[in-house]
């Protein structure tokens, strides 16, 4: 029997972060008896799952952190020409200038960059550097994906070849279920008629947590009944515990943590608030519309994510108020039967045998 491919998936720091779950999405759902994933991970990752990736037959291999530059390459450019990996396909948007370099070093034929977001406005830093990495990135791919076509022509440029590689998830997963949103809001100490308002997302400046804050503030002048359920981990969220009890709200507003019930806690929504300063093609966007829960996201979270009427648009320069106002019309809002058929183009097991097809392709053309 012939072996699996072997494929190097550069994921660098596992924090439970929406990338990571794209590719274990795609892991699970592969024909693993064709190809097998080895994860690369920055050894200060916080949330790997090691378990699961070997039960799969995968395997981990912890690297140096990113941001010591020079060990992270010589690393890395050692484990590749040690395990001979034919394909390199590596998830860290603009910093995938260096892994995809020790790849090309190490002799690596098959090298893949992978577009998973973009920039937005505020983080100046974080810009400054992407500016300059994105003149890189397409010195060392051999091909190239991106989550959304906004992604892809951010990281590569408008004039360049990307294949897009949606940020699938298994559909059934998410479906609707009314025993189950009734057994989780009644976890969360929330009544039925109670305004229960989600957001998942790790604490980060990019999430824009503050501003969601400053939202529900408006949003409990008009519904004082309202519940704000934040789900996640993160540098900052001391700082936003801090503004919520400097706003008068932390009675109303719940901080999960990380949480591995995310299909409950969508149905337990009743609307979902996305106001991120930038997003690729956001996870949380497709699996709200698969659990029916209608979601509000920032004009900077790319159009292609919405392929049923229950994701909407507000722009970050729009008052609170309005956002508030938006929030709640959209929370009651009815939504046509068959008004989802869109969502089939994130089914994961189609989106498998497309990524498993594109491996075999490229492998091929080299061998």
């Amino acid at each position: 029997m012939t072996e699996p491919v072997r494929v190097a998936q550069v994921v660098g720091k596992m924090v439970g972060g929406g990338v990571e779950a794209v590719v274990m999405n795609y892991y699970r759902h592969i024909d693993c008896s064709k190809v097998q994933f080895d994860f690369l991970v920055d050894s200060d990752s916080t949330l790997v799952p090691r378990d699961e990736i070997e039960s799969l037959g995968g395997r981990v291999f912890e690297i140096p952190p990113y941001q010591h530059v020079a060990e992270y390459q010589r690393e890395l450019q050692r484990l590749f020409k040690q395990e001979g990996w034919k394909i390199v396909h590596s998830h860290i948007n603009a910093l995938s200038v260096f892994p995809l370099r020790a790849a090309k070093k190490a002799g690596v034929p098959v090298r893949i960059a992978h577009s998973h977001s973009t920039s937005g406005r505020g983080e100046y830093a974080k810009n400054a550097l992407k500016a300059v990495l994105k003149t890189q990135s397409n010195r060392y791919p051999t091909h190239r994906f991106a989550c959304s076509k906004f992604a892809g022509e951010w990281l590569f440029g408008s004039s360049s070849q990307f294949v897009v590689m949606r940020n699938a998830v298994d559909l059934s997963v998410f479906a609707p279920d009314d025993e189950d949103r009734l057994r989780t809001r009644r976890s969360l100490g929330v009544a039925d008629g109670q305004l229960l308002i989600g957001h998942i997302g790790r604490f980060t400046e990019q999430k824009n947590h503050s501003y969601l804050l400053n939202i529900f503030d408006q949003v409990l002048k008009i519904r004082n009944d309202a519940v704000l359920v934040l789900v996640g981990s993160g540098p900052l969220v001391e700082q936003i515990k801090d503004q919520a009890d400097c706003l008068g709200i932390s009675h109303s507003v719940r901080f999960l943590g990380t949480r591995s019930d995310a299909a409950s806690l969508y149905r337990a929504f009743d609307v979902f608030c996305l106001p991120s300063l930038y997003e690729g093609l956001p996870m949380v966007g497709v699996e709200c519309q698969a659990s029916h829960t209608p979601i509000l996201a920032s004009d900077t979270v790319t159009s292609e994510t919405a392929v049923t009427s229950m994701m909407q648009f507000e722009s970050l320069s729009s008052s609170c108020i309005k956002w508030a106002e938006r929030l709640i019309e959209l929370s009651t809002e009815v939504f046509a039967p068959g008004d989802d058929a869109g969502l089939q183009v994130f089914e994961i097991n189609a989106a498998a045998r497309v990524l498993l097809d594109c491996y075999m392709t490229y492998l091929g053309s080299v061998d």
